[in-house]
């Protein structure tokens, strides 16, 4: 297994590390420990050494089966990261009780990386308003908690203030080679080198998203690496910058476990002709969008409430991908049915607002129609 040092806290993870938010799961939605047991001792035997769980991940159940697993291991082999979900705070002693319930579901004395949960710049703030960011320096002090970071989602500038406001012992990003200007982005990390912040990365294969690419995209990485997966490219891509100490993968079957560990064993950066390659999968995914939208939501709000930008948004995401699990993840839970486009009346009062000069009733129709027959929709 591929190792990084993490200097300024000296120690030594393993680059790939496991992500608890995707564990396989039973019929009736509940995590399956057995195999998700075995996938785990399978990751161990390979020196896997990281496992990154969180509050919600699993409704609460991935803290719970994360925990049930490593304490029959030997306390010292592993990493354990959870994170304190801020958002759903309102004090200190919130805070406290949650992460002793936390201690609780892992059965733990101790946790080695805790993280604020997803934070940008008013997640941030509130964590010091009410006293959550004090509550885990305190934690630290105690040793109830090793190292202190956060998880980020939001714009650049927010991940610059927040990395800039004080010294922090690590910090957690959405990387990969398709939103390289989405987010913290590849300026984000860049910052991280200059800080000397150790950086952990999420989303190496954007929930799966380039792990099983259109033909013709896989069809580009055959021509530089024949035989190589996506996914690994995807991974290799993140781990070829040295700052990156822990690549996150959230693995739900033995097959992801075994591909990611092959990866791993003994990983090589990106040679001149993949980056190249990477370079160009890229372009010609981000060509395969249906319109221009930028998200600029001059077009909102709509008269008739359609979500205009997030209808746009899915649609051209999935034609990127082609990704049909997102897909209808996206339809049934981020866009509600008195959102979406068939709601609209075709007043035209978007198209008058749209820098991008959209046809937006037109495209409107086009992404409903498609999405209703990826997805057997009436």
């Amino acid at each position: 297994m591929e190792m990084r040092k993490m200097e300024k806290l000296g120690i030594e993870t393993s680059l790939l590390g496991f992500g608890c938010m995707r564990f396989p799961t039973l019929e009736n939605g509940k995590i399956d420990r057995e195999m998700t047991g075995q996938m785990i001792d399978e990751a161990i035997a390979h020196g896997v050494n990281y496992f990154d769980t969180a509050w919600f991940y699993h409704a609460g159940e991935s803290e719970e089966a994360i925990g049930e697993i490593l304490k029959k291991k030997n306390r010292d082999s592993f990493y354990l990261a959870t994170k304190l979900p801020v958002g759903n705070l309102n004090s200190k002693e919130e805070a406290r009780q949650t992460f002793e319930e936390q201690l609780k579901r892992l059965q733990m004395d101790t946790i080695d990386f805790y993280l604020l949960h997803g934070i940008g710049r008013e997640g941030y703030d509130k964590a010091i308003k009410i006293g959550a960011l004090d509550f885990c320096l305190e934690l630290q002090k105690q040793g109830k908690i090793k190292y202190l970071g956060f998880s980020f989602h939001g714009p650049g500038e927010e991940f610059e203030y927040i990395l800039n406001d004080r010294d922090w012992d690590f910090c957690q990003i959405q990387l990969n080679y398709m939103d390289t200007e989405e987010q913290a982005g590849i300026k984000g990390y860049h910052l991280t080198e200059e800080k000397n912040v150790p950086v952990i990365i999420m989303e190496p294969v954007k929930g799966g998203s380039l792990a099983n690419l259109p033909e013709e995209i896989q069809e580009i990485f055959a021509e530089v690496n024949k035989g190589a997966s996506c996914a690994s490219i995807a991974m290799r891509y993140v781990g070829s910058l040295k700052n990156v100490k822990v690549v996150l993968s959230g693995m739900s079957t033995m097959g992801q476990v075994k591909d990611n560990l092959k990866t791993f064993k003994s990983l090589k950066p990106l040679n001149e002709k993949e980056q190249k390659a990477v370079q160009a999968a890229a372009e010609a995914m981000r060509k395969r969008v249906c319109n221009g939208c930028t998200d600029c939501k001059y077009c909102m709000p709509c008269p008739a409430g359609v979500d205009i930008p997030r209808n746009f948004y899915t649609w051209n995401q999935y034609n990127i991908y082609l990704n049909q699990g997102w897909l209808d993840w996206q339809w049934k839970y981020a866009v509600p049915d008195s959102e979406k486009g068939d709601k609209c009346t075709e007043c035209g009062a978007c198209e008058q607002k749209c820098p991008q000069k959209i046809a937006i009733r037109e495209d409107l129709k086009k992404a409903q129609k498609q999405i209703n027959e990826v997805l057997g929709l009436s």
